[in-house]
């Protein structure tokens, strides 16, 4: 802790110093041929290797620069680089506006920046195909959650920034236990976690923290053919894209506070730290405390990420960054639904439980410190080839009390087992990924060629006691039994078990090699075509106590990709189609019968998908809307055969699934200060050839059929009262199937819409906000064979300090 102050004490007056030395401003405006401002172009100035990019009006700066000569280099692809001479001396030197060649349509950025009127899209992705792409040139359907849409919604959390997006609804919070600790979500039917940082793998043992992110992107659909298996489901990823430093001095300072006992202090500060401006820094700090409106519980975490940035020269880019999270944190209700027998209560309303209480106690609490090291280097060769290497080393932990609240009696619906465990578990994952990226012509064709490698290796580490029956409650009654629950009591439990404790460690590597190509067969039709290679090697599951391993596999697998892309007016209204593969890597089983292989294939699903995207009125409407269908096979099912007479229980691979669906995302600026974002989801999923148990029946994975939400905010742009902003939206979920079985019925959560707003006010370096959530204190929940309630109305206040 002390180096990182140090580090942020030399940042800024480092920082501030250099930028005072020098007076002299260059400004000027970059503007099409016929006569728009174009957004995004990047200018750099020589010789003193500076590079800034253009604003929504064309426009451009350079601050704090020595007099004398210098050259104005531009340059975007698609257009021939310009440059131009300039003499610059004391105060500020105005360059006549620029021209360049090609209209307004045809420019494509090569930067992504968020400074245009729509400020909460992006128009570009160097993640999403894993080269620079524009969307309306992308056959993927994907959305993005920006910061300054956190920044407009006063965001304290990670699950709350996913309610932006259509198709993706919460299934568990984070839970913090050993092995997948972050957050569920549901994503065209299939579950999936947030576990990708920058297009590598970052996995964590709790959900991320907001306070680091540029944006949020999800990609949808399965994406086998560039992220491979290990850490994306057949719904689509989530790719969180970190802030990197920036060569101008600037910083946020924000403090929220709230219901519950809610205290939130966030510092983003960035700048050079070289005069030439070749090193830059950038440090974001969060300290969260989280209260809970139950009878116990309690989130309190340190997030702090320092960042660098060296560019040596223009070819060569350098990256580094360091993430480090601290949590203490009880445990999340979830209340466990009986799984065997036909349920008597088959709604939240009917279920004899009283969810202001928290069935847990504060001092049964769990840790999640998690570490992320990542290094990027980026080397141009030429205007036609570049490399770009990553390498994430990732450690996380799971500490502590993990508890179990769960409905197991054959009788009633009323009597409620708690099961504790103490855990010590650690894992750690490398992740190393090497792309070649090329845009070149063969003839008269342009090819975007993309030639990877990927490596990943992941090993755990468990030292858990058995998990141990505490006590068990009524939960119809206030059961006086309900409060002798606490870490003692967890302790003599486990104390008093004859039951064994688990010590393994796990280990398995993957390796991927992949290819994707996006040709232009005319300046408006693009085709994609992607393949990529994936051996996966699983090493087993040592035990220390036997010294035995067991479970070693590997598999290979093939993932292909298609994707057509029209766009009918270039830059504005694109068609596109696609067909994409993932799959997931089945383990080996013992069957009963010598004759019967236990040795599987990978899971496979494959989606076809058609849409529509527009970008129109200068960037002021986005819109992606598409229909996809996505079946999945190879899944293993239970089967009975009868060999010699005798009958045996056996695992079939020949199950089958379906998630068919549409997904509507809107982003709109029709006046300055206005943006809105909306979406809509419908998702239609049910096993087709399974268990008889679940056979034709949706999958409590699928979450809500259907899902919408609004978010307006609207900012004063002029006038006595400029600064002063609005903000109201809605978030709606159809009713949620979370038990659908033959055996026990169906559980059913209620369809809910919320209600949010907020007041802002920008005054000079200040800003003030409230926000209120669950305006009409709606009792909700979430689940996946699991009641989880959820908060109730609650309100925010921010204040910030930017600079």
């Amino acid at each position: 802790m002390n180096r990182i102050i140090i580090y942020l004490m030399l940042l800024v007056p480092g920082a501030l110093l250099a930028q005072a030395q020098h007076k002299a401003e260059i400004l000027g405006k970059i503007l099409s041929s016929d006569g728009k401002p174009i957004e995004g172009i990047t200018v750099r100035l020589q010789p003193q290797n500076i590079t800034t990019s253009t604003r929504s009006n064309g426009s451009y700066q350079f601050k704090s620069l020595k007099p004398g000569q210098a050259k104005l280099a531009i340059s975007a692809i698609g257009i021939q680089p310009h440059e131009q001479e300039v003499e610059i001396t004391d105060g500020k030197n105005r360059v006549p506006d620029i021209y360049l060649i090609e209209n307004q349509s045809t420019l494509q950025e090569i930067v992504i920046n968020g400074k245009g009127n729509n400020k909460f899209t992006r128009k570009q992705s160097l993640y999403v195909s894993k080269m620079p792409l524009k969307n309306m040139e992308n056959a993927q359907s994907y959305a993005v959650v920006t910061k300054e849409l956190l920044k407009s919604q006063v965001n304290t959390n990670y699950d709350d920034a996913l309610a932006n997006v259509s198709g993706i609804d919460k299934l568990w919070s984070a839970t913090g236990r050993p092995g997948d600790g972050v957050s569920y979500y549901t994503l065209r039917g299939f579950s999936t976690q947030a576990a990708m940082i920058n297009g590598v793998v970052g996995i964590s043992s709790t959900s991320p923290d907001p306070a680091n992110l540029e944006t949020i992107e999800v990609i949808k659909g399965p994406s086998g053919s560039l992220y491979g298996g290990a850490a994306v489901g057949f719904g689509g990823l989530i790719n969180n894209i970190t802030k990197k430093p920036l060569d101008t001095v600037g910083g946020r300072v924000n403090y929220i506070f709230g219901s519950f006992a809610q205290h939130r202090l966030t510092a983003d500060i960035y700048g050079p730290l070289t005069a030439d401006k070749k090193l830059l820094g950038r440090i974001n700090t969060a300290l969260s405390h989280t209260g809970t409106y139950q009878d116990a519980g309690f989130n309190k975490s340190v997030f702090i990420t320092p960042s660098l940035t060296y560019k040596p020269n223009e070819k060569l880019d350098i990256q580094l960054d360091v993430e480090l999270y601290q949590n203490k944190a009880t445990n999340p209700l979830m209340v466990f639904l009986n799984r065997s027998r036909q349920l008597f209560a088959r709604t939240p309303e009917t279920l004899q439980f009283d969810f202001d209480k928290s069935y847990t106690a504060n001092d049964v609490t769990f840790k999640n410190p998690t570490t992320n090291l990542r290094g990027n280097v980026v080397y141009r060769f030429n205007e036609r080839w570049t490399s770009n290497t990553t390498v994430n080393w990732n450690n996380r932990k799971a500490d502590g009390y993990f508890q179990y609240v769960m409905y197991l009696q054959n009788s009633n619906d009323t009597l409620i087992n708690r099961y504790a465990g103490k855990q010590n578990y650690a894992a750690k994952n490398i992740n190393a990924q090497q792309n070649f990226i090329g845009d070149f012509h063969i003839g008269e064709l342009r090819n975007r060629l993309l030639v990877g490698l990927d490596y990943l290796y992941q090993q755990t580490e468990t030292h858990n006691s058995p998990y141990v029956l505490v006590d068990q409650i009524n939960t119809a009654i206030d059961d006086p039994d309900y409060y002798k629950f606490n870490a003692g009591t967890i302790d003599a439990a486990i104390s008093a078990s004859t039951a064994a404790k688990t010590n393994n460690r796990g280990r398995n590597q993957v390796l991927g090699a992949y290819v994707s190509n996006v040709l232009d067969l005319t300046s408006q039709l693009h085709l994609n075509l992607a393949l990529r290679m994936d051996y996966f090697d699983n090493k087993g599951t040592y035990n220390f106590d036997k010294d035995t391993t067991t479970g070693t596999y590997h598999q290979t697998a093939f993932s292909p990709r298609f994707g057509l892309v029209y766009e009918a007016v270039k830059g504005q209204v694109s068609l596109f189609a696609n067909y994409q593969n993932g799959f997931k890597n089945v383990s080996p089983v013992v069957q009963p019968h010598p004759s019967i292989s236990g040795d599987f294939k990978p899971q496979q699903a494959k989606q076809w998908e058609a849409g529509v995207k527009l970008d129109l009125l200068n960037n002021k409407l986005g819109l992606t809307a598409s229909y996809y269908d996505i079946s999945v096979d190879n899944m293993l099912r239970p089967d009975i055969v009868t060999i010699d007479g005798q009958t045996y229980n056996i695992s079939v691979q020949d199950g089958t699934r379906l998630s068919r669906g549409v997904d509507f995302d809107v982003t709109l600026a029709p006046i300055q200060g206005l943006n809105l974002v909306m979406s809509y989801s419908y998702n239609n999923s049910k096993m087709t050839k399974a268990d008889k148990n679940v056979n034709n029946l949706r999958p409590t994975e699928a979450g809500p059929k259907h899902l919408s939400n609004i978010w307006a905010n609207y900012s004063l742009q002029q006038g006595k009262l400029k600064g002063l902003g609005f903000g109201i939206g809605m978030n709606y979920a159809s009713e949620n199937v979370i038990t659908n079985s033959v055996a026990t019925g169906t559980f059913t959560l209620p369809s809910y819409t919320l209600l949010n707003a907020s007041l802002s006010y920008g005054f000079k370096h200040f800003e003030f906000a409230f926000k209120a959530n669950n305006l009409g204190n709606q009792t909700y929940f979430k689940g996946w064979t699991t009641v989880n309630p959820q908060m109730p109305r609650n309100v925010l206040g921010s204040v910030a300090y930017q600079f």
